[in-house]
Parts: structure tokens; C-alpha cells; sequence
């Protein structure tokens, strides 16, 4: 032997996880239903963003009273800009939803039909306006216009005439 010291040395290579690794199975099945839900979500929402005008004419076709047409409208410009798809989330963890920024939990509910309204909360964002209507008038006959910040903030205390289309 010559004087160099030759020693063997073994070192543990740890298995490399494949992609499909069980552990990895879920997470990615997570983020594909997530991904597929926003695509679904996104793609079948077709808002509408009124005039004022266009908006007023609206809210006498389904018979609203014309004495809170003002109010109506005031709390809508103020709530959602006049856009039927416009979700806002809160600080309370519940969602505005569409035109009347309708909240989510109390009132509709994503995915199925339920809450005080018995919607679901995807059907308050189309162009579609009469359900929304028909439950915020169910808000409105509950707790007035109060139950909308929107409406406190900008609208309460003001004379809000039908406005002149």
C-alpha cells in the first residue's frame, strides 16, 4: 500500500419526490378547483354599469315606488357605482354583492341558493336587476335604508327627488 489513506465514504442520497407525490395530491387538487372556479366565475359574469338615467327608468319598470326612486338611486351610485357585477369585500368577512351591494351570508349565498332572499349571490351579478330589486326591497322593508353604509354616508338627510330623465 502506498501511505495515502483511502477511506470509503457512503453518502445518503434522500429519494427525490416526484411532482404526484400523495402529500403534493391535494394541494394541487385545491389549486386546480380554485383555479376552474374563478375561470367558471369570471367568464359567466356579464354586468352592466348604468346611466343614471338608465338606471331611474329601470327601477320604474319593476315598480318601484316612485317617492324612493331618489333614494334608490342615490344608494346605488354610492354602494356599487351603478355596476351589477361589483363585489366588495368587507371588514366583517361578508361580501357587497351587485347593484345594491346586497350582503353576502345574511342575504344570498355563493354556489347554492340560500340566505334571507333564498339566491345565490352570483345571480346578484348579472344585468339581470330583478331579483336584486326584490331583495333589496326585502333589506329596505326590514331595517330601511339604513341597513346601507353607502346610503348613511352619502343620501341620508338630503332631498332626493325622482331624478329628471
Amino acid at each position: 500500500m502506498s501511505g495515502l489513506d483511502e477511506s470509503i465514504s457512503i453518502t445518503r442520497v434522500a429519494p427525490k419526490k416526484s411532482f404526484f407525490d400523495i402529500s403534493a395530491i391535494g394541494t394541487i387538487m385545491k389549486i386546480f378547483v380554485l383555479g376552474l372556479f374563478v375561470v367558471v366565475f369570471c367568464a359567466n359574469v356579464e354586468g352592466k354599469v348604468y346611466t343614471k338615467c338608465g338606471l331611474t327608468n329601470e327601477l320604474i319598470t319593476l315598480n318601484f315606488p316612485r317617492t324612493f326612486i331618489g333614494n334608490w338611486v342615490c344608494l346605488i351610485e354610492s354602494e356599487s357605482g351603478k355596476n351589477t357585477s361589483r363585489i366588495t369585500n368587507r371588514a366583517n368577512g361578508k361580501q357587497g354583492v351587485g347593484l345594491f351591494q346586497i350582503k353576502s351570508k345574511d342575504w344570498c349565498t355563493f354556489g347554492k341558493k340560500g340566505g334571507t332572499c333564498n339566491v345565490k349571490c352570483e345571480d346578484m351579478l348579472d344585468e339581470n336587476i330583478k331579483d336584486d330589486g326584490v331583495c333589496a326591497e326585502k333589506v329596505k322593508n326590514e331595517f330601511g335604508f339604513l341597513a346601507w353604509d353607502g346610503w348613511k354616508r352619502s343620501c341620508k338627510g338630503r332631498n332626493l327627488p325622482l331624478p329628471p330623465c
